[in-house]
């Protein structure tokens, strides 16, 4: 299973961990003698290239689903053409037990069978893709959103 990677920038690295420019816990830290109006603008900036780099991350993530949803319902189409082939096969031997001895119809009933078997195992494989793959939405951009509001909102009442 693949992993979406944090994009590069001033919070992410772009190998999957976050990075600051700043204290032991990453965060940027404003000179003392900084006036509110240095303080706002700096706020402003940071809070900025958060919702860039969050919206980045949400690309990143629908990208990453949008090729699941592709392969599982690619699968699920395998499935319906191996599926048509197995019906074939399957009415093939219904004709050919009907009209001749018993190893015509009976070869052609095990390729039936193995054509169905394939069919099965496509169709589950599909499912499983398409499973991974919902709900369409950039579920660790939102945590991290949620993440970074929480700690504004706890910094902002201090």
């Amino acid at each position: 299973m693949s992993t979406v990677e944090y994009p590069a920038g001033p919070r992410g690295s772009g190998d999957g961990t976050r990075t600051g420019a700043g204290g032991p816990d990453g965060a940027r830290r404003a000179p003392a003698d900084a006036s509110v109006g240095a303080l706002v603008s700096q706020a402003s900036q940071q809070l900025s290239q958060l919702v860039r780099d969050e919206m980045r991350l949400a690309q990143a993530e629908m990208t990453q689903k949008g090729k699941r949803l592709g392969l599982g319902g690619g699968l699920f189409g395998g499935a319906a053409g191996v599926g048509f082939l197995a019906l074939a096969a399957l009415v093939a031997a219904a004709i050919a037990g009907l009209a001749t001895a018993m190893p015509v119809w009976a070869s052609a009933l095990i390729v039936g069978a193995v054509l169905a078997a394939v069919t099965a195992a496509l169709a589950m494989k599909g499912k499983k893709e398409i499973a991974l793959a919902t709900p369409p939405k950039p579920e660790r951009a939102i945590d991290d959103v949620k993440a970074d509001m929480a700690e504004i909102k706890e910094k902002a009442h201090r």
